[in-house]
């Protein structure tokens, strides 16, 4: 699945709730059911820089797409990233470097959250476009 097609599942799946308390818990909801990052790549290396909780991300390379894993100490965040893992997951280097993130601003996250989170969920992308830059630099 693209990039794209995964991002408009996510914005038809938002558009189902009627309120944002709704959405918040279907956010924890994805956050729990995130595959975890293995305790071995839980260093502070992999923590991402500006977010208010801790939140890991590893991604390696496997058949030239890269596969993302994270954890969070924190529930919303958890779900945050899970979200974006779902978009950029199993996706080459060079169609993540090249997409777009509207789909987080359709859905409305980013102006239901508080400042410091929405800077978090700003770094999340960063990491995730950082991986894919340091991969297709590889190739």
């Amino acid at each position: 699945m693209s990039i794209k097609e995964i991002q408009d599942e996510i914005i038809d799946e938002f558009s189902m709730f009627e309120d944002w308390e709704e959405r918040y818990q279907y956010v924890i909801d994805l956050g729990n059911s995130l595959p975890l990052v293995d305790d071995q790549y839980k260093t502070e290396d992999n923590i991402i820089k500006g977010c208010q909780s801790k939140v890991w991300l590893h991604g390696e390379q496997q058949d030239g797409n890269i596969v993302f894993t994270a954890d969070s100490d924190a529930i919303l965040t958890k779900g945050i990233i899970a979200i974006l893992i779902r978009v950029f997951s199993n996706q080459k280097p060079t169609d993540i470097l090249e997409a777009d993130t509207k789909f987080i601003d359709e859905i409305g996250l980013k102006e239901h959250l508080s400042p410091t989170r929405a800077n978090g969920l700003v770094s999340m992308i960063k990491q995730i476009k950082m991986y894919a830059l340091a991969f297709s630099a590889k190739s």
